[in-house]
Order: C-alpha cells, then structure tokens, then sequence
C-alpha cells in the first residue's frame, strides 16, 4: 500500500460523507471536495435535474469525470457520491490515489437521517428500506472491497468517527514510509 496525501470517504447516501468530511479536511487544513456539489457546480443544474434528463447512466458518467478529475489532485478530502464505486474506474481512481474510508451506518440510522429529504433521487419511492436495503447489498461488497479503513458512523459522534480516522491515516502513513 502506497503513501497518501488525499482521503477518500465513501459509503451509502446519509451516512455522513459530507458531515465527517467537513471536519476532517478542517482539521488537516485540506481543501474539502463532495463530488455531487462539483457535479452540480459544473452542469448548472440540482442533481435530481441530472437524474430527470439523463438517468442514473448520465449521472454516472457525469460523477466518473469528477472523480477522476478530483483524484488528480493532491492533499484534499473527498466526499463520494454513495454509487462511485459502482464504476470499476473510479474504484481504482480511489483507491490507488488515496486513503479510502468506508462510512458504514446502519440503515435505520441512514433512513432517519434523509426522512425529510427530497433531494436524493434514489430514495423518491415508496418503500425507501427496501431500496436502502438493495443498494446496501449492491454497493457494500464494493465499499469493503476499496477501503483501507471502516467505521461505523451511525453508533459514535463525528468527533470520535473523525478523530478515529486521523489515527488510522496516521498509522497508515507512518507504516509506508
């Protein structure tokens, strides 16, 4: 495993890839990056407005761009959109240009957190457990196959989660030099 400046956060929508990110590229002093703000910054448009005109395959297309131009760049925090990895690119994007942590939260947790929102095209359905819960089957072999790192951030406060992945980016720095 090589030594990296960039840290990748990736794991289902709500689990706290924004939130943590945030935090932690405030604490190194990163520039902070969420590939979904970029993506809407650089079309004009809300990321429902991308899935209305151009499919999820658009929007994938238009992410796998963003991702790749973003792991270009050294020293930042990323937050992935929840189906980056679904792209066999973007998993080696990731995960031979930085250190990549896995957000993992329960989907309970995940389901009380984005309850109100309305923004996430893959939850305007009817039964918003059972699509968290295939896109929690679909994603999670991918999640786990691309992190360096895992942590549960539906049990523990982001000052902790952040805090716990400092010191696992440290001890992983530290044993590659």
């Amino acid at each position: 495993m090589a030594q990296f400046e960039n840290i990748y956060l990736i794991g289902l929508m709500g689990a706290g890839k924004t939130t943590v990110g945030r935090q932690l590229a405030r604490t190194l002093k990163y520039p902070f990056y969420d590939s979904d703000k970029i993506i809407e910054e650089h079309t004009g448009v809300d990321i429902p407005t991308i899935f209305e005109f151009e499919g999820e395959q658009g929007f994938r297309q238009r992410e796998h761009k963003v991702i790749y131009e973003l792991t270009e760049i050294r020293g930042i925090v990323l937050a992935t959109g929840g189906g980056a990895v679904l792209l066999e690119d973007n998993r080696q994007s990731l995960m031979t240009t930085g250190f990549v942590v896995y957000l993992q939260c329960s989907i309970d947790k995940i389901l009380q957190r984005t309850r109100r929102d309305t923004q996430r095209p893959l939850l305007q359905t009817k039964d918003r457990k059972q699509k968290m819960q295939r896109l929690f089957l679909e994603r999670n072999p991918l999640y786990l196959e691309c992190a360096d790192f895992t942590i549960d951030t539906g049990r523990i406060a982001n000052k902790t989660v952040v805090k716990r992945i400092l010191e696992a980016y440290q001890k992983n720095t530290l044993d590659n030099e």
